[in-house]
């Protein structure tokens, strides 16, 4: 199972009540407030920071201003 990250359900939380402060239906903006806090709600108990999988050929010691060992 996939789950989505905190700064992917934070960024689309942010994106709704934007939505919702910008248009003049009412029922809309509710909806959209609504769906908003869903999200929240999700996002909430989650990690600060999304923890996915490195890349393979990602060295995690190695950077420009450190030689990679080699």
């Amino acid at each position: 199972m996939h789950v989505l990250g905190k700064t992917y359900l934070t960024k689309q939380a942010s994106l709704l009540l934007e939505f919702a402060r910008t248009t003049s239906d009412s029922d809309l903006s509710a909806k959209l407030i609504s769906k908003a806090a869903d999200l929240k709600s999700q996002a909430d108990p989650l990690p600060d920071k999304d923890q996915g999988p490195k890349a393979p050929d990602v060295a995690l010691d190695a950077g420009p201003d450190r030689p990679s060992g080699s």
